[in-house]
């Protein structure tokens, strides 16, 4: 009995011993797999850091050679104080950094800025992480830079408002631009969307809450998704009437995340029209019945975004009675990007109005001169303001078919200052092209 008892005892404790050696070499494979693919998965990850990290030098590179060796100061940014990125283009994410389009691509762009710039802010004053002096908020945001686009943005990611401290005084006929890059963090890494107001606040001093603040307005959003869309708000049985609402459809009108956009807002009288890049996407012939409202704020809220060169300008140009009849024209309605002479395409509509009048007039003759304002080395600046004229020149040849001998370029660099170089809105001012009836 006990003889079988061993027997039965050393069976059970051999099939252990095997089954515990099977266990161990599944055990080793498992580990030895783990092992493989986590050494697979850090060879993937450092070729990834690898790819990336050049990618990004790239970039950097290509900024601060585009920041070096074009002449004129880190400030400057172009003949209307605008220091846009490239809008339209849709870069942020792509590498290489961003692509000029061509001034064609805006061939059905008329939209013409103001001629008097009465608000100007391109944060160039402001220290990175500081509020925005100009501004005011209920919530907060902060100036910031970015590796991707140049000069400094305000930024913000929130449930509340930032808006203009001071209230702008707006006549019947008056333009709003700015540059806007849609960021995430307000839910995640997600794209936030966020919202623009042009209204008439209650008083100066106030934030304005509630879904229908202030008076009454004009309400831009871009949702989460990119859509966007607008709508007014009006007081007053009458006026609430007129009331409107809208969808902007289409993949191609939608934004990205970490792009840059340029958004233009065309106000006469109770006409009201939105361009997004080269697009129109909104037209309102009565977004502002006559004695409904009277907008004096620019207010951005609720999402997240980074914001910058936020002009706001009246009076539209006489270009043919000033450079016909008075003989000279000054326009602030040619961009170029930071330190460059490439024109812009955003500046179609004035350079189109330019080459009707010479072209209705073909015995005139005509000088065009660039200047900046007085950042940078007065050399520099001199180069870059010649370069720039000689720019315009060439697309009033090329583009609109304008004869070459009627033509002549010049630059006076920061020379001939028309504003002290003192504030973003004064520079915005010395920062223009004239064009002089010779």
């Amino acid at each position: 009995m006990k003889t079988a008892i061993k027997m039965m005892a050393v069976v059970v404790l051999l099939s252990l011993a095997a089954n515990s050696q099977a266990q161990i070499k599944v055990d080793l494979k498992k580990k030895l797999e783990q092992q493989v693919n986590r050494r697979l998965n850090q060879k993937a990850d450092q070729a990834i850091d690898k790819t990336l990290d050049a990618v990004e030098d790239s970039i950097t590179a290509d900024m601060k050679k585009d920041g070096s060796n074009n002449a004129g100061s880190s400030a400057e940014k172009n003949s209307t104080g605008q220091g846009q990125g490239n809008a339209g283009q849709n870069t942020g994410s792509q590498a290489g950094g961003p692509q000029q389009e061509s001034l064609q691509a805006y061939s059905k762009y008329d939209f013409i800025p103001g001629e008097k710039v009465i608000f100007y802010d391109d944060f160039s004053q402001d220290a990175v992480g500081d509020f925005p002096a100009l501004w005011n908020t209920n919530g907060s945001a902060e100036v910031v830079t970015t590796n991707l686009f140049p000069g400094k943005w305000m930024k913000f990611v929130m449930n509340e408002c930032v808006w203009t401290d001071e209230l702008l005084k707006l006549p019947d006929n008056y333009t709003i631009e700015f540059d806007v890059i849609p960021i995430g963090g307000l839910e995640g890494d997600r794209m936030s969307g966020w919202h623009m107001r042009l209204m008439q606040a209650k008083n100066a001093k106030a934030w304005d809450a509630g879904s229908a603040p202030g008076n009454g307005g004009f309400h831009f959003q871009v949702e989460y998704f990119g859509r966007p869309s607008y709508n007014t708000w009006l007081m007053g049985e009458q006026c609430s009437a007129a009331n409107l609402r809208g969808f902007i459809e289409g993949e191609e009108k939608k934004q990205k995340m970490n792009q840059i956009y340029h958004i233009a807002i065309w106000v006469q009288k109770t006409r009201v029209r939105l361009y997004q890049d080269q697009n129109k996407i909104i037209d309102l012939p009565r977004a502002f019945p006559a004695g409904c409202v009277k907008p004096d704020r620019l207010r951005f809220e609720y999402g997240a975004a980074m914001i910058s060169n936020v002009r706001v300008a009246v009076g539209a140009p006489d270009t043919r009675n000033k450079l016909i009849t008075e003989g000279k024209l000054v326009t602030y309605g040619i961009y170029f990007d930071v330190n460059k002479d490439i024109v812009k395409p955003e500046s179609y509509g004035t350079l189109k109005e330019i080459a009707t009048v010479l072209q209705e007039n073909p015995d005139v003759r005509v000088k065009i001169v660039g200047h900046t304002d007085s950042d940078g080395a007065d050399a520099s600046n001199l180069d870059l303001s010649k370069r720039r004229g000689a720019s315009v020149k060439n697309e009033l040849v090329k583009t609109f078919g304008i004869d070459a001998s009627r033509l002549e370029s010049d630059g006076m660099g920061e020379g001939q200052p028309v504003a002290p170089n003192d504030t973003p809105a004064n520079k915005a001012l010395n920062r223009r092209v004239e064009l002089i009836k010779l």
